[in-house]
C-alpha cells in the first residue's frame, strides 16, 4: 500500500473512531439511548461509554448480533430516546416464511441514497430524468429509496408491481413453469413503461436486467444507466451484462446493500479487474468486515474468502457484527475508499448448499 492510499486509510479509521463514539454515546446515555442497548449494558455489566474507544473495541465487547431479535423483539424497544413518537417508516428484509426481519427509518433510507447519488456520472444518469424500478416493491426499502434518488437528481420515477417471496416460494415448489410466467409478467409490465415513457435511468436486479435485455435493445430504448443490486453477479455474469445485455453502450453500475446497511458503491471496472466487482461500504455509517467463518472475531487476509460481517452505526439504528448470509473476498482499501471493500460476493456456503435467490 502505497504512503497516499495509507495516508487517506490511517484519516479514515480516526474519523470511523469519532463517529463510533459519538453513536455509542447516543445509543448508550440515557438521555437519547436506546432500550434494548441500555438494557443489554445492565445486564451483561458492561458500559460502552467508557469502553469502547475505537472500533476493535466493537469487536471485544460485543457478541454476534443475531438476526431473530429484528424478527421477535418488540420494535419499539430499538427507538431511541429522541425519536420516540415520531413516525416512522418500517422496511422488511426477508420473510419468505413467517416473520420478516424488520427496520424502523426515519431519514437513514433518505441519506443513504442522497450520498449515494453523488457517486454517479450525470453523463449516464442525467440530472432531470426519469428512472423505472424494476425490483421488489412492497414493505422493502427500496420502493422509497429509489424514488427518493430519482426525485433529488430532479426527475421522477416509475415501478412495477414486484413480490419476490412468491417468487421464492415458486421456485422452493419446483413451480418453474409459473416463475418463468411471473418473470414473464413483470418484464411485460417494464417494456409497457420504457416504451410509452421518457426513462433514461433503470435500477434492476441481474435477472430482471437479462429477462429485460432479451425483450428490448436496453441502450436502444434511450436507457443511459442502469444502478443494479441483487443476486450474486460473478465476473462471468457482469461481462455478459455489459457486453451482451447493455451492449458496451450504457453504463453499468453494480452495488451490494440492504435495509440492514445501506448501500456499498463500486468503481467503474478497469482491464485488470477482469470484471470481477469490489464494494465499498459507507463508512463510517456501515462497516464490513470479511472474518473467519469458524472464528467471527478474526479478519480473513486480503485476497481470501470470508463471511461477510456488517456494524451499523446511525442515529437511528445501531446493530453490531450481524453476520451476513453472504461470503467475499477481502479486498484492500484505494484512494477513493480509503478502508477495507468485498469482492465477488456471493451466498455463504453456496459451494456446499443450494441458495435461493429469486429475483433478487
Amino acid at each position: 500500500m502505497n504512503s497516499d492510499i495509507q495516508s487517506k486509510v490511517s484519516t479514515a479509521e480516526d474519523g470511523l473512531n469519532r463517529h463510533l463514539i459519538n453513536i455509542i454515546h447516543w445509543h448508550f446515555s440515557p438521555d437519547t439511548g436506546t432500550p434494548y442497548w441500555l438494557n443489554w449494558a445492565n445486564e451483561h455489566s458492561v458500559n460502552p461509554l467508557k469502553e469502547v474507544t475505537c472500533f476493535t473495541d466493537i469487536v471485544r465487547i460485543f457478541p454476534n448480533f443475531r438476526d431473530e431479535l429484528l424478527r421477535e423483539v418488540d420494535h419499539q424497544l430499538f427507538i431511541p430516546k429522541p425519536y420516540r413518537g415520531k413516525p416512522f417508516k418500517l422496511f422488511e428484509t426477508g420473510g419468505t416464511t413467517g416473520m420478516p426481519k424488520q427496520r424502523m427509518s426515519w431519514e437513514d433510507h433518505l441519506t443513504d441514497y442522497t450520498e449515494f447519488s453523488e457517486t454517479l456520472d450525470d453523463r449516464y444518469f442525467p440530472r432531470h430524468a426519469n428512472w423505472l424500478m424494476l425490483g421488489p416493491t412492497g414493505p422493502r426499502r427500496l420502493r422509497l429509496s429509489i424514488e427518493h434518488l430519482a426525485n433529488i437528481r430532479g426527475g421522477s420515477c416509475y415501478f412495477v408491481d414486484l413480490d419476490p417471496r412468491w417468487v421464492k416460494k415458486l421456485i422452493a415448489n419446483h413451480q418453474s413453469d409459473q416463475v418463468k410466467a411471473y418473470k414473464q409478467h413483470v418484464v411485460e409490465q417494464a417494456v409497457a413503461l420504457i416504451k410509452n415513457r421518457d426513462i433514461s435511468c433503470l435500477f434492476s436486479t441481474p435477472l430482471l436486467l437479462e429477462a429485460l435485455g432479451e425483450r428490448i435493445s436496453i441502450p436502444g430504448s434511450g436507457i443511459k444507466g442502469v444502478f443494479c443490486g441483487g443476486t450474486t453477479m460473478t465476473p462471468q455474469n457482469v461481462r455478459f451484462i455489459i457486453e451482451e445485455v447493455l451492449e458496451n453502450k450504457t453504463r453499468f453500475v453494480p452495488t451490494y446493500g440492504n435495509t440492514l446497511m445501506g448501500l456499498a458503491c463500486s468503481l467503474p471496472l478497469e482491464v485488470e479487474d477482469h470484471y470481477s466487482i469490489t464494494y465499498w461500504p459507507p463508512q463510517p455509517r456501515a462497516v464490513l468486515r470479511i472474518v473467519n467463518p469458524d472464528k467471527s472475531d478474526d479478519c480473513v487476509g486480503y485476497g481470501d474468502y470470508g463471511r461477510v460481517e456488517l456494524t451499523t452505526l446511525t442515529k437511528e439504528f445501531f446493530m453490531p457484527r450481524f453476520l451476513e448470509r453472504d461470503e467475499a473476498i477481502r479486498r484492500p482499501p484505494c484512494r477513493q475508499f480509503p478502508w477495507d471493500g468485498v469482492g465477488d460476493v456471493r451466498p455463504f456456503a453456496s459451494q456446499t448448499t443450494s441458495v435461493i435467490e429469486g429475483v433478487y
